[in-house]
């Protein structure tokens, strides 16, 4: 019995990870959308409610006919919102601004529903009052939209923003539909006045959640702009202000009728929502049939606006933004005729307010972002300049004009019927305006990439205008074709004719697969659709298989494993290509020969995949990737085998590989290695751990109590990503709260190692809190970003990484509230403010005692330090080890001297000295020869190396003499160059550490500070080569 709500809870799991997955959402996405999922649908409701209870108050105890007058006043005080809004903005930090801002809107609406009630109480109607009504009320609607979908914005990367604004725009689409449920049934009991007083409740209720989201996810961001994260200060400034950007907007005919279509619509918009309002009073003069009524138009509104969103995608994708807008005009054509034809029968409710919902929906949630993408025909650092001024233009030029057209009516006397055919007209008129604009947008679009190129995203956003437009592909030919035309231009048009998947354009593009251009050939064989082409054309193909450019031959391989519907002449083509020189060109052969589907081919590439795994070496990089991406489980073994490869690429590649494959029985192996893996190696690694999946689980969990650090932090880095929610929680929190404890203790040990009189191990020993401090604050964030949000973590550590102490502060007090688990939370916070406090200071026996902790410690460095403090109690450390060879510790201690690597930490120490080999030299034996090459540089341990070389007029002189912390042969072995100096051993024996060019080079690219160190020598020596020069000169 006591097993059973155990099982409940995991198929409830189950179930809410499918229906996830369904939706798209991932795990970490889950606590935000439950947190402010109910704040959409609670607002929506609200927002609803005080639209419909303003709109009815006004419409029918005012008077419809005054519409026309309260829009003209909206337009004047538009621009002294914006006033506000922005002196706000700037007093105001972020959170504060967004708090006060939902503060004030629900105290509008809570001052004008107690107003409402206190009319209704007395009976008293305070006509004047309803124009302050519909004003403020309008300025809640409008600022309530912006704010809700800024914080959206805001609190969700940009990744996740895609996941979760479908489900934000569902929750306020389902909230309209059951204010119109609600709208229906309260106003006909209570009145509208009701129904806009339940307004001001609903706000109160979601002040939670909003309140929670503020705290939880945007708090945490506004510390990244005071830390001068990515985001701080990168508004780009084009440097033209808003009257450059208007008279450039007047002297382009596209971007002029852009703002035409921007203006016009909205106030065709009004106009309906006029003849609607009007119409509606007349057939529904009681307040309680109109508030009926309205109530069902707002339902079924946002129940066409939900499906809208169903669809408004492949609507988009399917007629472009051009004919988006073409085809909105058309609806806007048709709506006005359908008032204008029905206006005097008795489906004329029926046919204005279909009309009335249509204009909505199409102008407030389609028309806006087809008009974005005509803005992406400018330069990026433009664009926003062009479009914001619009935008202000647009938006008071449409009420202006729409009040205009409603006073057509009630200034000079036109009936709704005339309104009606005065819209038509307009719409009309914008349909024409449309086509032109659309015209306009293709010459711009093809304008735009033959000087500026488009970005992928944006490409694939336009070229569906180009495929529907006969006139625009023979532009993007004749590009094609243009001598003249650019090599960047030239592959924009191949990647356009290629995302048409048209079979046509075959003849025009097998010739230029033969271009002398490498790019161009590339582009063009990306751009062949050969489904169905014919043996000729595999041929041509084909013939590409022996092109001197392994990236040729590889776009040829992927070409010809699509063609399947000739298998037979396609695996004659393709088991060539599995001999070839480059394994880059062999694995995709191996890749299209399993894609061949049948028993030969099978069986030619298993023979070559298995063939190269023997081998190993480079090759087995490529295979190794194969083999992932083709799950070849049967492979697990032979890549096993390569985790002991000599080359560090082939072991990284063999990691990642048995990470997809779910290997885990290679796992202890891969923990084991984490000690002293590199920095490419252990992220591999790391990733590979999460790629086993529940399979690893239990494994990571039993290894991590006595882990090793950076075992550690690999480990809660994939159990983070792989157990539940409650599982983060609990026990693997509770594992990171006892491994802060345990650091803790080690920032003992520098005082203890000082305090015993070695402070060259307490300097190490420094380093290695560090390090810890590193890795093991690593995995807490890693848990952190678990169970919040991976965007507020890395403002939170940017924040308590930074020197400002009052920003520090606030991350650490951001910290402190609890972010994520709150006991982990104030832990690290905690910990962070020990490392400010004062020195620690320990007397003899406490030193003592900490020195014996750290001999039993699971970190392999603290071990090595106590040993070596065992070794010797006299101070100093032992130069020779008992063998007469230097160990790891040693060795970083000589390493730590020579300035190329001063600034590494003791894991990067560590990596070198494991690749550093001792070696030894007699009295007058040659380190380096002028001349010759060599492959390695050599740090001085002991003894003392003469410099010597030859002038140009060929007497030899010495240069100078190195000794103990200092290189020689570095410039020559970095760069392959001969070595300008002869290197010999002086006056006794000379003992160095070799490394070898590979090694170091590697090293440079897997931590930049190594190479920074090389700089700062090569530039030392510069400076004093200068100085020479000038004495000599002098």
């Amino acid at each position: 019995m006591a097993a059973m709500p155990c099982k409940k809870e995991r198929t409830r799991l189950m179930n809410m990870d499918t229906w996830s997955r369904r939706i798209g959402i991932r795990t970490e996405d889950r606590r935000k959308l439950w947190l402010m999922a109910p704040v959409f649908l609670i607002c929506g409701v609200a927002e609803a409610l005080n639209y419909n209870g303003f709109m009815t108050l006004f419409n029918l105890r005012f008077g419809s006919e005054f519409l026309p007058y309260v829009y003209a006043a909206e337009a004047v005080i538009l621009p002294l919102e914006a006033w506000f809004m922005s002196w706000l903005a700037g007093k105001l930090s972020k959170p504060s601004l967004m708090r006060a801002m939902y503060y004030i809107m629900t105290g509008v609406v809570a001052i004008n529903a107690a107003a409402l009630l206190v009319m209704r109480a007395t009976g008293e109607d305070w006509r004047f009052y309803y124009p302050v009504l519909f004003l403020t009320s309008s300025f809640v609607v409008r600022q309530q939209t912006i704010l809700l979908w800024s914080l959206a914005v805001d609190v969700c990367p940009t990744q996740q923003a895609k996941r979760l604004m479908p489900i934000f725009i569902a929750a306020a689409t389902m909230g309209g539909v059951i204010a119109g449920l609600l709208t229906q049934v309260v106003n006909s009991w209570y009145g509208p006045d009701i129904v806009y007083a339940i307004g001001p409740v609903l706000l109160a209720a979601a002040v939670f959640n909003y309140r929670k989201a503020i705290a939880r996810y945007l708090v945490p961001l506004t510390l990244r702009a005071a830390a001068g994260g990515p985001n701080a200060g990168s508004a780009e400034d084009g440097g033209s202000s808003a009257l450059d950007y208007f008279r450039r907007t007047l002297r382009s005919p596209f971007l002029l009728g852009v703002l035409g279509m921007m203006t016009i619509m909205p106030s065709l918009y009004f106009l309906m929502e006029y003849v609607f309002l009007n119409t509606s009073h007349a057939a529904y003069p009681n307040e309680a049939d109109f508030g009926r009524m309205f109530g069902v138009v707002t339902t079924v509104l946002f129940a066409l606006a939900f499906l809208l969103q169903l669809v408004s995608g492949r609507l988009m994708a399917w007629l472009g933004a051009s004919g988006m807008l073409t085809a909105i005009a058309g609806v806007y054509v048709v709506s006005f005729a359908a008032a204008l034809f029905f206006l005097d029968s008795p489906a004329a409710v029926a046919a204005v307010s279909g009309g009335y919902m249509l204009t909505y929906l199409l102008l407030y949630y389609t028309a806006e972002p087809s008009y974005q993408l005509f803005y992406k025909t400018l330069p990026l650092a433009q664009r926003d300049g062009f479009r914001y001024v619009a935008q202000g233009i647009s938006s008071c030029g449409g009420i202006l004009l729409g009040a205009g057209l409603q006073l057509l009516h009630n200034g000079f006397g036109l009936g709704f019927a005339a309104l009606a055919a005065v819209g038509a007209a307009g719409a009309a008129a914008l349909l024409a305006l449309s086509w032109f604009v659309r015209q306009l947008y293709m010459r711009e679009l093809v304008k735009s990439i033959q000087v500026l190129g488009l970005a992928e995203r944006e490409l694939a956003e336009s070229f569906r205008e180009f495929a529907r437009n006969s006139k625009t592909m023979g532009t993007v030919l004749a590009m094609l074709r243009s001598p003249t035309s650019g090599e960047e231009a030239k592959e924009i048009a191949l990647d356009i004719i290629g995302r048409t998947k048209d079979v046509r354009y075959l003849p025009e593009l097998l010739p230029l697969i033969d271009d002398a251009n490498d790019r161009i050939k590339i582009a063009a064989l990306k751009a062949l659709n050969l489904a169905g082409a014919d043996l000729h054309a595999m041929a041509r193909v084909a013939s590409l298989l022996e092109d001197p450019e392994p990236d040729v031959r590889t776009e040829a391989v992927r070409k010809l494993a699509g063609m399947k519907h000739m298998p037979s002449q396609a695996f004659f083509f393709l088991r060539m290509k599995l001999l070839d020189s480059h394994p880059g060109v062999v694995a995709e052969a191996v890749k299209a020969m399993y894609s061949l589907e049948s028993a030969q081919s099978y069986e030619a590439c298993f023979e070559v995949i298995e063939k190269i795994l023997k081998e190993g070496g480079e090759p087995a990089v490529y295979v190794c990737r194969v083999v992932a991406e083709l799950r070849l489980e049967r492979f697990s073994p032979e890549v096993a085998k390569l985790l002991d490869d000599p080359s560090p690429s082939v072991r990284v590649a063999a990691t990642a590989c048995l990470g997809s494959l779910q290997a885990t029985q290679v796992l202890s192996t891969l923990l084991e290695r984490l000690r002293t893996a590199d920095q490419e190696l252990y992220r591999v690694t790391e990733q590979a751990l999460s790629d086993m999946g529940s399979k690893a689980v239990a494994a990571l969990k039993a290894s991590l109590p006595n882990a090793a650090p950076k075992v550690w932090k690999a480990s809660v880095a994939a159990l983070s990503k792989l157990l539940p929610d409650d599982d983060v929680r609990g026990w693997l929190a509770e594992q990171g709260t006892l491994k802060l404890a345990e650091n803790d203790e080690a920032m003992r040990l520098p005082a203890a190692f000082r305090q015993l009189g070695r402070t060259d191990l307490a300097e190490l020993a420094e380093l290695r809190v560090r390090d810890l401090r590193e890795t093991v604050h690593g995995g807490i964030w890693a848990m952190l970003e678990r169970l919040t949000d991976e965007q507020v973590v890395a403002a939170i550590r940017r924040a308590v990484d930074d020197q400002d102490e009052e920003i520090r502060g606030g991350g650490l007090e951001v910290l402190a509230e609890g972010v994520g688990e709150r006991r982990l939370s104030q832990r690290l916070a905690a910990t962070l403010q020990a490392e400010e406090s004062v020195a620690i200071v320990l007397s003899d026996q406490e030193a003592e005692e900490a020195a014996h902790k750290a001999a039993t410690s699971a970190d392999d460095w603290w071990r090595e330090m106590a040993a070596e403090l065992n070794r010797s109690k006299t101070g100093g450390i032992a130069v020779l080890e008992e063998q007469g060879m230097l160990g790891r510790l040693n060795k970083v201690v000589f390493l730590k001297k020579v300035a190329f690597f001063a600034d590494l930490s003791l894991e990067e120490l560590g990596l070198i000295a494991s690749v550093a080999t001792e070696e030894k030299f007699s009295d007058g034996d040659l380190l380096l020869k002028r001349g010759e090459k060599n492959a390695s540089l050599y740090v001085i341990v002991e003894g003392n190396v003469e410099l010597t070389s030859v002038s140009a007029a060929g007497w030899e002189g010495t240069i100078g003499v190195v000794g103990p912390g200092e290189v020689c042969g570095a410039n020559s072995a970095l760069d392959e160059s001969p070595s300008a100096v002869t290197a010999q051993a002086f006056f006794g024996d000379v003992r160095v550490l070799g490394l070898q060019r590979d090694e170091v080079t590697r090293l440079v690219r897997l931590y930049p500070e190594i190479g920074i160190g090389l700089l700062r020598a090569s530039l030392a020596r510069i400076r004093l080569l200068e100085e020479m020069i000038m004495r000599i000169d002098s």
